[in-house]
């Protein structure tokens, strides 16, 4: 009786692992992984209406480009947009441009960015293309669901040429890598640690 159990409970945390596998992913299996060239934007609006390309988003050495839920709706968003906003400043005294990227419309980025003072780009992916461009789309949402199209949170870090030279990512969507870490990353890239 102690064996069939045990084949049972086997049995049972075998289909849990199959099951949730896809959704519990390491950061170098979210997106591309690094080392190869980020996926185009294409031409995005901003929080502004104005049209940008991935090659106008760079700075000098390059773009700590995010994809973020919604500024709309996710709490944990609009912690993380404040938080980068802090940054910015050190961010490009290191020559990169931040820009973050949501399936929001440019008029929700707007009214998030005029509220919380933003100083940097959010783009608008509104039918969630970029997002699955970078094989981003968080599964769990069916169609029809407010969140349907949103994408895993997750930051690159691209060099001039749209190479990724870092991935930051948590495993929870509720939590976010800290502005610090993305200035520490920059640092380790360049040598400075």
């Amino acid at each position: 009786m102690t064996a069939f159990r045990t084949v049972l409970r086997l049995g049972a945390m075998l289909a849990l692992l199959v099951f949730l596998g896809p959704l519990a992913r390491s950061a170098e299996d979210l997106g591309p992984p690094v080392g190869t060239t980020a996926p185009d934007i294409g031409t995005r609006l901003d929080q502004l209406g104005k049209p940008h390309r991935l090659t106008d988003l760079m700075g000098r050495n390059g773009l700590i480009l995010f994809f973020f839920r919604s500024a709309d709706w996710c709490p944990y968003c609009q912690a993380q947009l404040i938080d980068l906003n802090t940054g910015v400043a050190e961010i490009e005294k290191r020559g990169y441009h931040l820009a973050g990227l949501s399936y929001d419309s440019p008029e929700v980025l707007e009214a998030f960015t005029l509220k919380r003072h933003l100083t940097y780009t959010l783009l608008s992916d509104p039918k969630s293309e970029i997002i699955d461009r970078y094989n981003l789309r968080d599964p769990q949402y069916p169609p029809g669901s407010r969140a349907y199209g949103v994408p895993r949170p997750i930051i690159f870090v691209l060099d001039p040429q749209a190479v990724i030279k870092a991935k930051l990512y948590e495993e929870s969507f509720k939590n976010r890598p800290p502005v610090g870490a993305v200035i520490s990353k920059l640092d380790e890239l360049a040598g400075r640690s």
